[in-house]
C-alpha cells in the first residue's frame, strides 16, 4: 500500500474505541506503541490511517461498528481504516467487503504493524512501548489489562466466542507493567479484564494481584468490574485492608428477577448478590456500588421488570448503567421469545429514570463530605477528575495539573462533575 506523507512528516493516525473498558486499554496500548515509533496520534479529520477497535456484544454494537467504519472512510483525507476488535474476529469478510481501503486485523498485537504497513514504514513495529510512552498524553488513571476471555456463556453474550477462554497475564509481568505506569506518573491503576475475577496464573489469584500491584506504591487502585460470585471472603479481606484500594466496586447485576437471571444463564441470583453486597460493604466502609442492568431480556414480564426496579432500590446503588436488550445473532437468547421493542425502550427509560434519581440521592447525601480527587484534566482554570468513590468532580484552580491528588469538599450539585472546593489541610 502506498505511503502517506506530507512535508512536515507522517500524517497522523487516529484511534477510535467502541465498547468495553478492555477495548480502551487495548487501544491505548496500540496508540502507545505507535507513539513509541514516532507516529503522531491525532484526530480523524486529517488522519492517514484510522484504527477502529470494534465491539460485537449486541446487534446494535455490530451496527455501530459498521457505521463507524463507513464514517471513517468518508473523511476528506481518504484514510486507510484498520479494523480490529471483537467484530473483526467474527466477521472479517463482511468488514473487508465494505471497501478496498478497509484492512482487517483480528490480532490486536499486530495492529501497529498493520498501521506501519499502511503508512509505508519499513521498520518493524516495536513489541510493547505502552509503559515507556504512557506519560505522553495518556490518562493519569491508567488501566492495566490483567485478564482476557470468558467462559460464562451468558445467553445474551457472544464474547466467549470472540474473546476465547479465560487467560491471565503472569504476575511478574503485571507487576512490571504496574511499576512502569507508576514511574511514568500514573496516580491510579485500574485492573481490568473481560472477567477479571477469573484471574489465575502461576498459582496467583486476583487477591494476590491486588496485593502485588499495591506494593508498587501506586496511590490508588481500582477494579474495573468484577462478577459478584467472585467476591470471596479472601478477596474482600484484601480489598478492605489495602489502603490504595478505592471504595468503589462495579458489580454487574443484569436483572433483579431470579427467573430472568436463570434464563440468562447468570451464575448469581438476587439473594446471593445481596449477600455479596452486604459482605462487601462490611469489608469496605463507605463503599459505592455501581452496576449494569439489561432492560427487556427475552420473556421478561412486567413482574420481572418490577422486581429489578425494587431490587435496585433495596440495594441502593450509587449508579445504574442501563442497556436495552439488543438481539445478538448466534446466541441462545436470539431464539427466545422476544419482548416488543417499544416495551424494551419503555422499561429502559424507567430504569434510567430510577438510576438518575439514585445517583442524585447519592450525591445529595455526600454533599459537604470530604473526598480525595485525582486530577485528570486541567484547562482554563478548571480541574476535573474523580474521587475514590468514582464521582466526577471539578474545582477552580490554575495551579493543579493532571496527576495531582488533593482533598476536596463535595458541593451540593446534583449533576456531574460536582463542583467542589479544595479542602483545608488536616
Amino acid at each position: 500500500m502506498a505511503s502517506r506523507t506530507r512535508a512536515s512528516g507522517l500524517l497522523p493516525v487516529a484511534v477510535r474505541t467502541l465498547g468495553c473498558k478492555v477495548n480502551r486499554v487495548e487501544s491505548d496500548e496500540i496508540a502507545a506503541q505507535l507513539l513509541g515509533r514516532g507516529v503522531a496520534i491525532g484526530d480523524e479529520d486529517d488522519a492517514a490511517v484510522i484504527v477502529i477497535n470494534t465491539c460485537t456484544v449486541t446487534g446494535e454494537a455490530d451496527a455501530k461498528a459498521r457505521k463507524a467504519v463507513r464514517h471513517a472512510l468518508g473523511r476528506q483525507s481518504e484514510p486507510v481504516v484498520v479494523v480490529t476488535g471483537c467484530l473483526a474476529v467474527l466477521d472479517a469478510d463482511g468488514l473487508r467487503a465494505i471497501s478496498p481501503r478497509v484492512v482487517v486485523e483480528s490480532d490486536k498485537a499486530r495492529v501497529p504493524q498493520a498501521v506501519a504497513d499502511a503508512l509505508g514504514l519499513t521498520e518493524k513495529a516495536t513489541a510493547d512501548a505502552s509503559v515507556l510512552t504512557w506519560g505522553e498524553g495518556f490518562r493519569s488513571r491508567a488501566m492495566l489489562k490483567v485478564q482476557d476471555g470468558c467462559d460464562n456463556f451468558c445467553a445474551y453474550c457472544i464474547v466467549p466466542y470472540s474473546r476465547g477462554v479465560p487467560r491471565s497475564v503472569p504476575p511478574a509481568e503485571v507487576v512490571a507493567r504496574a511499576r512502569g505506569l507508576v514511574e511514568a506518573g500514573a496516580a491510579e491503576i485500574v485492573l481490568s479484564g473481560i472477567n477479571v475475577g477469573r484471574y489465575s496464573s502461576e498459582g496467583a489469584d486476583l487477591a494476590d494481584v491486588v496485593t502485588a500491584v499495591a506494593g508498587t506504591g501506586v496511590r490508588r487502585l481500582r477494579l474495573s468490574s468484577v462478577e459478584p460470585q467472585h467476591l470471596t471472603e479472601r478477596l474482600l479481606g484484601v480489598l478492605g485492608s489495602t489502603p490504595a484500594v478505592c471504595a468503589h466496586l462495579h458489580l454487574p447485576l443484569q436483572s433483579g428477577s431470579a427467573r430472568v437471571l436463570a434464563a440468562m444463564g447468570r451464575q448469581c441470583g438476587p439473594e446471593e448478590y445481596g449477600d455479596r453486597i452486604r459482605a462487601a460493604r462490611a469489608a469496605m466502609p463507605g463503599l459505592a456500588v455501581t452496576t449494569d442492568v439489561i432492560a427487556g431480556f427475552p420473556s421478561e414480564t412486567d413482574d420481572d421488570h418490577a422486581a429489578t426496579l425494587d431490587f435496585a432500590k433495596r440495594v441502593g446503588f450509587s449508579k445504574l448503567h442501563v442497556f436495552r436488550y439488543s438481539v445478538r445473532s448466534n446466541t441462545p437468547a436470539a431464539s427466545m421469545a422476544q419482548v416488543a421493542p417499544q416495551l424494551r425502550a419503555k422499561r429502559a427509560e424507567e430504569l434510567r429514570g430510577l438510576g438518575t434519581a439514585m445517583r442524585r440521592d447519592y450525591l445529595r447525601r455526600h454533599a459537604g463530605c470530604r473526598a480525595e480527587m485525582l486530577v485528570e484534566t486541567a484547562e482554563e482554570g478548571i480541574a476535573t477528575g474523580t474521587t475514590r468513590e468514582y464521582v466526577r468532580v471539578c474545582v477552580r484552580s490554575r495551579a493543579l495539573k493532571p496527576g495531582d491528588v488533593i482533598d476536596v469538599v463535595l458541593g451540593d450539585g446534583l449533576i456531574e462533575p460536582v463542583r467542589c472546593k479544595v479542602a483545608p489541610k488536616r
